[in-house]
């Protein structure tokens, strides 16, 4: 068992509060195909950095204006695509125990697809939310826990963020904080996190009134 404390937590989203890898993989595989790569390959790559960075990773001499003009199609693809967009266990209860703590969602997806992720899966929004149109570069770079952190008024260092991929979990150390990784993605990175739990299944959330500290109890 492990034990955090914090005064703010940054949430990602897809993997972390909500399984669309059903869309997910949908939308890779037809766009891998249609550009003569191996799904299987792609698959694995895709996963926590924004459309446009994922495609410059696996066609790293494409144009950039071609990858973009794919990320805008991809994105009206998955936003008409919630067949099988679920929480991920334990994320509604999760989501209960954070409501009155200071807290944030930082995603990779833009606001609109956000909004339909998590409706689509039946969790509320946090009074901030970093989305792909908040920053200038993708993850694995820090900017949005960043930003995430500075919105909710905290340090990085009172930070603990949320994350499933190898892109936000680098992310999350960047910008200097402690990352819990969610799920079996999240320890097969070579930047491992300062904890991994299953699912949202194994987090107890406590605050304390009088010092406003969170307190974040792990079993692996």
């Amino acid at each position: 068992m492990t034990e955090l404390t914090a005064r703010a937590l940054l949430l990602d989203m897809d993997g972390t509060l909500v399984n669309s890898d059903a869309v997910v993989e949908r939308c890779w595989r037809s766009w891998a195909v249609e550009n003569g790569l191996d799904p299987e390959a792609v698959l694995p790559v895709v996963h926590g950095r924004q459309g446009h960075a994922t495609m410059a990773v696996l066609l790293p001499d494409r144009p950039m204006e071609l990858n973009l003009a794919d990320n805008a199609r991809m994105l009206e693809r998955e936003n008409a695509d919630v067949d099988g967009v679920v929480p991920v266990p334990g994320a509604p209860d999760f989501m209960a125990a954070v409501k009155d703590l200071p807290h944030a969602v930082v995603t990779s997806a833009d606001d609109r697809l956000m909004r339909t992720r998590m409706a689509a899966a039946g969790l509320p929004l946090p009074p901030v939310l970093i989305t792909a149109e908040c920053v200038s570069v993708s993850k694995p770079d820090p900017e949005g826990f960043l930003k995430g952190a500075a919105e909710l008024g905290f340090t990085p260092e009172e930070c603990v963020v949320f994350e499933d991929s190898e892109a936000g979990i680098a992310a999350g150390l960047a910008a200097g904080m402690r990352v819990v990784g969610v799920g079996p993605r999240s320890g097969s990175g070579p930047q491992a996190p300062t904890a991994v739990v299953r699912t949202l299944e194994q987090v107890e959330v406590t605050a304390d009134p009088g010092t406003g500290l969170v307190r974040l109890t792990l079993t692996p």
